[in-house]
């Protein structure tokens, strides 16, 4: 499909847009370097995992292990989080190590986002990703940002809300403008990652609260593509049979379903759809100027109900922290770091601040609701 009737399809906003309805979206994606390498290295799932075999090793040396012959990439979250409160003291201390150093190194990574130009300012970061769904990961958030306040920095470090698997779908909404959700009471979402793609039903309950805060994923479908290896076109047709058979339960529910299809994606992503850059993990080349995913989902799905399809893409790391936005209208700056296969960030200011509260009141609320972890109003 042509970029000129894509958006003429699509023209409520543009992809990867810095301005979108309650945000300035300042900086997302942003790559900083060290003498060692890219800094999301350092705080990633894959760089715990490292940390956590570093401090094995001397007791594996002498045959005291606790976690004996299990590599440290295959041992679980449950299973890690079992052992914080478990009987086993020398194994609660060996994870508590490796949670400290790692704590250590997103406060470096974290110090080093604040000193850029883009991050200037910033009053809370949200942390999110499949790291942040654990009590190790709570952990280690906590005392990063310790280690920042004992150093100075004056910004709140606190889990995102929502799970993680569901605040990369929740945060579709944020794309989507304000009018949507007075017509119809549920949009079609997706979430594109290295090893899963996952869509849902994301239900706005719109009417008990505007600001968006009791939204709720219905319904998902995961598929771990990372497991097929298919290629890009493969990739593509399946999730447009994940999308069919969405549209088809939301009918079957009686839900309003908006003609519309919010996309977190990995990467640098271009007004008109395309991925300049970051897409290297996912199945093909997603970076191809002959490729548009939104494109490619129109011409698949033209139509929602009796409209035209609208599809928005932005970066994933953007809409996962988007879905912190309701909670956030205290103050004025804000970020968001996913720490998964690597480190998603964006840099926030929003536009329609709580202005009847002051920004210390506003941060004291937002870590308020922040310790209510992992789950959506289900009221």
């Amino acid at each position: 499909m042509a970029t000129d009737e894509l958006v003429k399809t699509t023209g409520i906003a543009q992809h990867g847009a810095s301005r979108l309805p309650s945000v300035e979206v300042d900086s997302f994606n942003i790559e900083i370097k060290d003498d060692e390498g890219f800094l999301g290295d350092r705080a990633s799932k894959g760089a715990f995992r490292e940390i956590l075999e570093e401090w094995r090793k001397p007791l594996r040396k002498s045959g005291e292990d606790p976690f004996g012959d299990e590599p440290s990439d295959k041992i679980s979250k449950k299973a890690l989080d079992a052992v914080l409160s478990g009987d086993d003291a020398e194994a609660a201390a060996v994870v508590h190590s490796a949670i400290e150093q790692f704590a250590q190194e997103l406060a470096y990574v974290t110090r080093r986002f604040l000193k850029t130009k883009a991050w200037a300012r910033t009053e809370c970061i949200v942390v999110g990703g499949g790291f942040r769904a654990s009590r190790l990961g709570e952990i280690a958030i906590a005392r990063a940002e310790i280690i920042l306040k004992s150093e100075g920095f004056k910004v709140d470090l606190v889990p995102i809300r929502f799970d993680p698997d569901d605040a990369g779908l929740i945060g579709a909404l944020h794309l989507a403008p304000s009018w949507i959700f007075e017509a119809y009471d549920s949009i079609l979402a997706v979430d594109i990652g290295g090893t899963n793609i996952r869509c849902g039903i994301v239900e706005t309950r719109w009417k008990k609260a505007p600001d968006l805060s009791k939204a709720v994923v219905f319904k998902s479908d995961l598929w771990r593509h990372a497991d097929d290896e298919p290629s890009r076109e493969a990739a593509v047709k399946r999730l447009v049979k994940m999308l069919q058979g969405l549209i088809e339960d939301a009918e079957a529910e009686g839900f309003k379903l908006a003609p519309f299809i919010g996309i977190a994606c990995p990467g640098v992503i271009n007004a008109d759809g395309s991925i300049e850059k970051g897409a290297q993990n996912l199945p093909g080349n997603w970076e191809s100027s002959k490729f548009n995913l939104p494109a490619s989902l129109v011409e698949a799905i033209p139509q929602v109900g009796e409209h035209d399809t609208a599809v928005l893409m932005h970066n994933d790391g953007v809409v996962q922290g988007l879905s912190e936005v309701p909670f956030m209208q205290g103050i004025d700056r804000w970020g968001v770091l996913t720490i998964g296969t690597g480190l998603g960030n964006a840099r926030f200011t929003n536009r329609r601040n709580g202005k009847e509260r002051d920004s210390t009141e506003g941060k004291k609320k937002s870590k308020e609701n922040n310790k209510d972890t992992a789950k959506a109003d289900k009221e």
